[in-house]
């Protein structure tokens, strides 16, 4: 039976792609966004959850984020997972609920921020490029098998090949993407 499935690379590319997109969606840029988030483990009834599995996050202003808490006696631990999380926000307790004003960004952290979706995009490509890697090594595998012939070998190659291209493209649209809406906003 062949190691090579197409199908199977195509969906590990695009799992790289979908990784990036959702770890760029988590960094700050000048507007409130709920995903913002979505990194924040909370310690309560004695385990690591995320914030989103005990509390709703909106986003009532362009600049500020509200944490709506279900339980009222893990109102301090969610307070204390935002702070905890490194996301330069400071968390006000209003009843029930948390207010997150958003400050200004700074030229510097903009430019940091930038260069952290730089190496975002870095790692979802070296993860397509491992993908490529493994289809490769299937498609020699295959053929050293007599499963498949050079020719077949060598045009599934250049399949291959496209995929990884494709797939790198839009990583490399998605991090530009995002630099451009942090450096502008």
């Amino acid at each position: 039976m062949p190691q090579y499935d197409k199908a199977d690379i195509e969906r590990r590319m695009k799992g790289a792609v979908d990784s990036l997109k959702s770890d760029l969606a988590g960094l700050r840029t000048g507007r409130a966004n709920t995903s913002l988030l979505d990194p924040v483990q909370v310690e309560v009834y004695g385990s690591m959850m995320p914030l989103n599995q005990v509390a709703t996050v909106s986003a009532p202003e362009p600049r500020m984020l509200s944490v709506q808490v279900w339980d009222k006696s893990n109102l301090t631990a969610v307070e204390k997972g935002i702070a905890h999380a490194n996301l330069g926000l400071n968390p006000m307790i209003d009843g029930q609920t948390i207010r997150l004003p958003l400050p200004d960004l700074t030229e510097e952290r903009r430019k940091e921020l930038a260069k952290l979706a730089g190496q975002y995009a870095e790692k979802a490509k070296v993860a397509i490029r491992n993908v490529r890697r493994d289809g490769m090594e299937a498609l020699k595998a295959d053929e050293k098998k007599k499963e498949i012939s050079e020719d077949d070998r060598k045009r599934m190659e250049d399949e291959v090949q496209k995929l990884t291209d494709k797939h790198v493209a839009e990583a490399d649209e998605a991090a530009a993407k995002k630099e451009k809406e942090i450096l502008t906003q």
